[in-house]
This record gives structure tokens, C-alpha cells and sequence, in this order.
């Protein structure tokens, strides 16, 4: 620590001892709260990778994939065609004439039972996708700290730089002051 703060301190030179010793501080404190900070993400990252489902919710993303296949929308449209053609078919020895109520019910049985599990599976979903979203919330905001961090080294590196330049203006401005005293004095 003691060699971090004479390395700061030798690299900027307006900072005093102090003021270079709590600049080291400060940045060792950003270190350990970026540990921290990535130890938690992973610790989200791992929550996000699939988690063990229970049986109903097996059961509900099983029902969910099958009602919203087109597979599934083709062959239940031909069995009603089926269902219809059959019994308009054999007239009065039909199973479920013309209006269809069995037909009917058999839809509303089948619509009361697959809209719970599809509620369940979209529930899951959107609960996964709400996770996904704040994860990637926590490393926005994490890749802005660190773009915020290049700022400030950026900044530092250019008042070092702006130090230096002056300095050498300095410099050269005694050194010409001096040589043109010795003309002058020569003259």
C-alpha cells in the first residue's frame, strides 16, 4: 500500500502525500466493491441458468408447447372437420347433430383446462425474463461505473499531462528569460 501511495504520488506531482494516500485508499476501495459487485453478478448469472422445474411446471411448458404449435392448431382443425363432416354425414343417426353441442363442450373443456397451464408456463416465462432484465440492468450499470472509471484516469492522465506542460513552459520561459539577460548583459 505504502509503495501504491509514492507510486501516485510520484506520478502526480500537484497531489499532496494526504491527498495521495486517500486517492489510494479510494481506489483500493473500488477494487474491493468491484469484487463484490462481480461476485454478485455471477452469483445472479447463476441463479438466471435453468432452474429445476417442478413437475407442474414441466407439465405446464409441455401444455404450452403443444396448444401453441401449428401442429397441433392443423390436426385439431381436422378433427373437427372430421367431427362436423361425420355427422352431418349420417343425417339423423348422428352422435352430435347439427349444433354441435358435444363439439362444443369438448372445446370449452379443452379451453378451460389448457388456458391455466398456459398462464402458469407464461407466468414462469415472464418471471425468467424479468430476472434476465435486471441482470442486465446490474452489468449496464456496472459497465457504466467502469467507462465512468476510464474517465477519470482519462482525466487525470491529461491534468499530468497539462502539469508537465506547464511546467516545461515554465521552464523554457526561465531559460529564455536567462538568455536573453546573458545577450542582453554580452551586448
Amino acid at each position: 500500500m505504502a509503495a501504491m501511495t509514492a507510486q501516485t504520488a510520484a506520478l502526480q506531482p500537484s497531489l499532496s502525500p494526504e491527498e495521495a494516500s486517500q486517492l489510494a485508499q479510494l481506489r483500493a476501495q473500488r477494487r474491493a466493491r468491484r469484487r463484490r459487485e462481480s461476485a454478485r453478478l455471477a452469483q445472479g448469472a447463476a441463479q438466471l441458468e435453468a432452474p429445476l422445474l417442478s413437475l407442474g411446471q414441466r407439465m405446464a411448458d409441455r401444455v404450452a408447447a403443444t396448444m401453441g404449435s401449428w401442429r397441433f392448431i392443423l390436426f385439431q382443425s381436422a378433427a373437427i372437420a372430421v367431427w362436423i363432416t361425420g355427422n352431418a354425414l349420417t343425417g339423423q343417426s348422428a352422435w352430435d347433430p347439427y349444433p354441435f353441442i358435444l363439439l362444443n363442450l369438448l372445446l370449452s373443456f379443452q379451453a378451460a383446462y389448457t388456458a391455466p397451464a398456459i398462464m402458469m408456463s407464461q407466468n414462469r416465462q415472464s418471471e425468467l425474463d424479468r430476472r434476465h432484465a435486471q441482470s442486465d440492468y446490474e452489468i449496464n450499470v456496472k459497465a457504466e461505473l467502469e467507462i465512468e472509471l476510464l474517465h477519470d484516469k482519462i482525466d487525470v492522465m491529461k491534468e499530468q499531462e497539462l502539469l508537465a506542460l506547464s511546467q516545461a513552459v515554465r521552464d523554457l520561459s526561465i531559460e529564455l528569460t536567462t538568455l536573453t539577460a546573458r545577450l542582453a548583459h554580452g551586448a
